[in-house]
């Protein structure tokens, strides 16, 4: 890791909490709150990579809506709540560690960036909610190429910005799919394992394993 040169993240699960929205009505949906969020988080997921390989694209708030309306179908949530959880998605959370760690990264003058599914007006607005726009380089939307993850072009976007080799890239995901994108195309991919979860088989070991970005620190 001592030729990293920039360090770039996930979005969606390994600095923000999906779940977070769903949570924060928890004393609506009932118990149920959190096998709803992880439906809908499948769901749109699926929906990206079934898009890109139909080349039926449409942008990540659109899927975002879409696989809401599938889940709260699948779990009977009332319609009433659904631009509730919509707006709430717009503002997630950061996970707890996140606002500190990559304050002390900006310190150590990487270059930070976000590369994300989501759109750059999502991206703009989840980090000036959470206080964060001081801190990123640069926001990669997919939206750039009009494809999802894991085609390379997405991974291409930092390259061709920062005219740096990929083996100077720290990438970041707690998504085992997007670990192994990344990794097949040559960053330095980092596996945030927040939750004890398998790693998928997909010709891919990460070249670290952490439990939550605290332990990137070491590591860099």
């Amino acid at each position: 890791m001592k030729n990293i040169k920039a360090i770039i993240f996930d979005a969606y699960g390994t600095l923000f909490d999906v779940n977070s929205a769903a949570e924060k009505c928890k004393d609506k949906i009932g118990d149920k709150w959190e096998g709803f969020a992880n439906y809908w988080r499948t769901t749109q997921l699926e929906y990206t990579w079934l898009r890109s390989l139909m080349n039926r694209h449409k942008d990540f708030w659109q899927v975002t809506e879409d696989s809401l309306d599938k889940s709260m179908i699948a779990f009977n949530i009332d319609s009433s709540m659904r631009d509730e959880l919509l707006n709430l998605y717009k503002v997630l959370s950061p996970f707890k560690e996140v606002p500190k760690v990559l304050k002390i990264l900006k310190k150590k003058q990487f270059k930070l960036s976000i590369l994300s599914n989501g759109t750059p007006d999502l991206l703009n607005g989840l980090v000036k909610t959470n206080k964060l726009d001081n801190i990123f380089d640069d926001l990669f939307s997919i939206e750039q190429v009009g494809i999802y993850k894991p085609d390379s072009k997405v991974y291409d976007m930092p390259i061709q910005k920062y005219r740096i080799e990929k083996n100077e890239i720290a990438f970041l995901s707690a998504n085992t799919w997007d670990v192994s994108g990344g990794g097949n195309y040559g960053f330095n991919a980092i596996w945030v394992n927040r939750n004890k979860n398998i790693f998928d088989n997909l010709d891919y070991k990460p070249s670290s394993e952490i439990k939550d970005l605290s332990e990137l620190i070491s590591l860099i």
